[in-house]
């Protein structure tokens, strides 16, 4: 996998059911989105429940730049994630160190 050769800028866009982390570069977008789930005592759980990266945008690193972007939403603002998408499920096994944003 080639990573990026400069530093890529992820945009975080928010509404009221949830948002997304979206990276976008000569016309295309690359995204990742989340929906707020029913909260767990006062603590916001969102679900991760898409991830989208074009194929030319593909083997750059960029969807786990994206779900890198989510973690440290999530650690910022005192989220707990509930990985749907398959691509942050495994992103979540790979990273244990994560645990302390995974919802139970």
């Amino acid at each position: 996998m080639n990573a990026p050769t400069a530093p890529i800028r992820i945009e975080h866009e928010r509404s009221a059911h949830g948002g997304r982390f979206v990276y976008q570069a000569q016309g295309a977008e690359a995204e990742l989105t989340y929906a707020r789930a029913p909260a767990s005592g006062d603590t916001l759980r969102v679900s991760a429940d898409h991830t989208y990266v074009p194929d030319s945008m593909r083997g750059q690193g960029i969807a786990a730049q994206l779900t890198d972007a989510l973690i440290d939403a999530a650690r910022s603002e005192g989220w707990k994630v509930i990985p749907r998408c398959s691509y942050v499920v495994t992103a979540f096994r790979r990273h244990p160190e994560w645990g302390d944003v995974l919802a139970s």
